[in-house]
């Protein structure tokens, strides 16, 4: 058997953040905005993008893309999606790996701010992170295939910009009974309204 190489080493120093989800990610019903999950990933332009998803709805909530993964980056999604919900996300639980730019300072104060409850799975574990890796297959699959890159960064930005837009108004998910993200909030919202 090939010796296993741990690939996630955690930092002894960082405050723990405690796993709130406990691999739970049945979808709540009583908010749409109670889970969200922050991912990055590397393109193959040197570009990086970051993103929240609501798991209930799968909305992407939140998004940034720059040609760095420092801190800034993952805080300026989640001001995104504070944003995009209004400001309403109080006692919401932000669900991430144990990347350094979730673990620091900087990024715990914007969830302090606003009001928001951080949760970290286990390290090395891609299980936690599965609507994520989901949205980021999907993503490469649907812009990749075919192309021998983008000539500017300019233009991988605004292909990626014109994807999330498509994937928020007009992608269906069979988990949420094959409707837009935004089709599916909308229902929802109505639905309680007339309840």
């Amino acid at each position: 058997m090939r010796k296993r190489h741990r690939t996630t080493i955690p930092d002894p120093d960082r405050q723990a953040v405690p796993d709130l989800l406990q691999r739970n990610r049945r979808r709540p019903r009583h908010r749409l905005d109670r889970r969200c999950h922050v991912f990055t990933d590397i393109g193959g332009w040197f570009l990086y993008l970051a993103t929240v998803i609501d798991v209930h709805s799968r909305r992407l909530l939140g998004w940034s893309i720059a040609d760095h993964m420092r801190t800034q980056l993952v805080t300026d999604a989640l001001n995104m999606a504070v944003r995009t919900r209004g400001g309403r996300v109080n006692g919401v639980i932000f669900h991430s790996d144990h990347g350094a730019e979730y673990g620091s300072k900087a990024f715990a104060d914007a969830c302090r701010t606003a009001g928001i409850q951080r949760s970290m799975g286990a390290g090395g574990s891609s299980a936690d992170n599965a609507a994520a890796e989901s949205f980021f297959a999907s993503l490469k699959r649907e812009i990749l295939p075919g192309r021998g890159g983008w000539p500017t960064t300019r233009a991988a930005r605004l292909a990626m910009f014109r994807r999330l837009g498509f994937y928020n108004n007009q992608r269906r998910h069979s988990a949420i009974g094959y409707l837009a993200p935004a089709v599916f909030e909308q229902r929802s919202t109505t639905l309680a309204i007339a309840a």
